[in-house]
């Protein structure tokens, strides 16, 4: 983030740096202060890099001048500040209009180019939302993840999938929408269990009209908006009335509605009266790191809440939040109120630029009482737990990897574990799956899935399917970072098999010029059962760990999670095909006409057999677009 205040810290701090450095600070100087002869008052945004052109700063300025000669002046930096400019061999500038367009581009730089020196985000997911469809007559209650394209109402963001699949489980019991795809929709001829458990209307057969289905996603929506009194009065009413008409199972299922909607609100815990919609910020830093929590509130209901542990890499409080605030609502669209733990130092620009943004106001507060004070002294409570819990993990995590670098005779505690597992039935849906694992626990940015591409692979050929992900793996990372200048690269492997996958494995490696990285073997052992593991190593003999060795059941638990990793991935593959219809591969042949298609026809293989009148006789079916359907299915037949 911008450095505007590093002039005004204490000359103190000059104290920590190394004395070794000196001549190189100086250097530094020398090298920005040239730069000063070419720059006038502009806004823009700059790049620090070191001799190997690598970036190590980025940073934005109301007066790229004034900014460039802050640094050209030897006294009043902090050690981190002093440290970068003494690897600073030159410079890089973008001028912009305005002083917004300067944070906007900083922020999406220090995404792309993560720099060492900068504020990092390290996990930056997409956040769950409810969709309800608008795209057909009855519309569809789901999870959605990812760009809105579909058309229909979104609710969210929601923390987690796990908070977003409570949601929808209770508000499947009161609303009774339901949550198959419109392929299936199309293809029922009688209820499924949703509607035997009492979580849907059955609208596919007829078990409700549809302008009754239409007043249940009204009141859907009435919830996710926030309008749940009425809702419930609603239930209440209707429910006093079935029981006076003697309608005993009808009020039974209207109580049932009713409880469901109790436990869904009581669900979401505290939900603010005067908060309508917000993101909830607390920052709590300690021992070089920072733990940043997130409550999500929408329509006066909370959401749920999540961690975030952003890279300090030095920083103080007010700059490790507004770089989290750039980064973080990057490809996010920011509510209309930001409620912070601490100050940032351009608070107005901050809220200048997500209001552009957002094509609205969003405002940035920092309250000192009432109700949002106790808001955010929630989340910086949550805040402070998480960071201590993180860091005792880290420990543990620590001890694990030096006992592993000991029992495996290793240079060194790896930074980076890459574990590898193949899934797939005879073959059938192979997929490669790859998990990442180091100090800090599993990072699941950094999972890899590898669909089996090998046409010519014997089904059920695991070492064909592992040297094709190997390959791919080292063959990119050769081609990508040659030189090693990132972490990406892995310190040691480990491979689900014994002497023979790790020759396998190492003959793979050696043809991609990689024969230094460590590479163990995991085997089931006697009777294949878990504990009595052997270790295979290249050119070394079997051996096994004691069965009550914590870094036994540390390699058991990375073997696992790439397991489970794998077959989730294989799993996932199957449904796609399972669900896969041959109108998928039909030209001309969307969405919206597969529907139609489904829903006149009742199947793909009735599409198939249709003839060409039955085929234009389809809304939005024209005579060209049936013709080429009818030459589809009659060439391949």
């Amino acid at each position: 983030m911008d450095e505007a205040q590093e002039g005004d810290k204490p000359a103190v701090e000059q104290d920590r740096i190394d004395p070794s450095l000196a001549g190189d600070i100086a250097r530094g100087h020398k090298v920005i202060a040239a730069y000063l002869r070419t720059l006038d008052g502009s806004p823009g945004v700059y790049r620090m890099l070191d001799p190997e052109h690598n970036v190590l700063y980025v940073g934005k300025a109301r007066n790229l001048k004034k900014r460039v000669s802050n640094y050209a002046n030897p006294n009043g930096h902090s050690a981190r500040i002093s440290r970068m400019i003494s690897e600073t061999s030159q410079m890089m500038f973008l001028t912009t209009r305005t002083e917004t367009e300067a944070l906007l581009l900083e922020q999406n730089l220090i995404k792309q180019l993560k720099p060492r020196y900068n504020v990092l985000l390290r996990d930056d997911k997409s956040f769950p939302n409810i969709l309800i469809t608008k795209d057909h007559p009855y519309p569809e209650l789901t999870k959605h993840r990812g760009a809105k394209t579909r058309k229909g109402a979104y609710f969210g963001p929601f923390a987690s999938a796990g908070s977003v699949n409570r949601t929808l489980n209770q508000l499947q019991k009161v609303f009774l929408l339901r949550n198959c795809s419109d392929t299936m929709f199309a293809g029922r001829t009688r209820p499924c269990l949703q509607y035997q458990i009492k979580r849907c209307a059955a609208p596919c057969v007829g078990k409700v009209s549809e302008a009754e289905y239409g007043r249940l996603v009204e009141d859907a929506i009435k919830f996710l908006q926030g309008k749940n009194t009425s809702i419930q009065a609603g239930l209440a009413k209707d429910m006093g009335a079935a029981s006076e008409a003697m309608e005993f199972e009808r009020a039974a299922a209207l109580r049932d509605r009713i409880r469901a909607l109790t436990q869904v609100q009581s669900a979401q815990g505290i939900n603010p009266r005067g908060v309508a919609e917000a993101d909830i910020i607390g920052l709590h830093m300690e021992g070089g790191q920072a733990c940043v929590q997130v409550f999500f509130i929408r329509a006066n209901q909370n959401w749920g809440n999540r961690d975030f542990y952003p890279k300090p890499n030095g920083a103080e409080e007010a700059e490790v939040l507004e770089a989290f605030l750039g980064q973080f609502y990057d490809g996010k669209e920011p509510p209309r109120q930001i409620i912070l733990s601490h100050g940032i130092e351009d608070e107005d620009l901050m809220a200048q630029a997500l209001s552009e943004k957002a094509g609205r106001k969003v405002e940035i507060l920092v309250p000192q009482r009432a109700e949002k004070y106790e808001l955010v002294a929630g989340a910086l409570r949550n805040a402070r737990e998480s960071l201590a819990r993180r860091m005792s993990e880290s420990v543990n995590q620590t001890r694990l990897l030096e006992g592993l670098a000991a029992a495996f005779d290793l240079d060194g505690p790896p930074q980076r574990i890459e574990v590898y597992d193949n899934s797939h039935i005879q073959g059938a849906h192979a997929v490669g799956g790859m998990i990442v694992s180091g100090p800090e626990g599993f990072v699941k940015s950094q999972y890899r899935k590898f669909d089996i591409r090998g046409d010519n692979l014997t089904p059920g050929d695991d070492f064909g399917m592992m040297k094709e992900v190997l390959t791919r793996r080292f063959a990119r990372l050769q081609k990508e970072d040659p030189d090693r200048k990132t972490d990406m690269w892995p310190d040691l492997l480990l491979i689900d098999g014994g002497a023979g996958q790790v020759s396998a494995v190492a003959q793979i490696l050696a043809e991609q010029g990689v024969e230094d990285i460590a590479m163990i073997g995991v085997a089931k052992g006697i009777d294949r059962d878990h504990g009595k593991e052997e270790f295979y190593r290249m050119g070394q003999r079997p051996f096994a760990l004691r069965r009550n060795d914590p870094v036994l059941y540390f390699i058991q638990r990375l073997r696992d999670e790439a397991h489970r990793f794998a077959i989730g991935t294989h799993r996932a593959k199957r449904s796609k095909a399972i669900s896969a219809t041959p109108l998928d591969d039909v030209p001309g042949v969307g969405a919206t006409r597969k529907r139609a298609l489904l829903a006149h026809f009742g199947s793909a293989k009735a599409v198939a057999r249709a003839n060409l009148s039955d085929l234009t006789a389809v809304a939005g079916i024209s005579d060209q677009l049936a013709q080429t359907i009818y030459d589809f299915f009659h060439e391949k037949g």
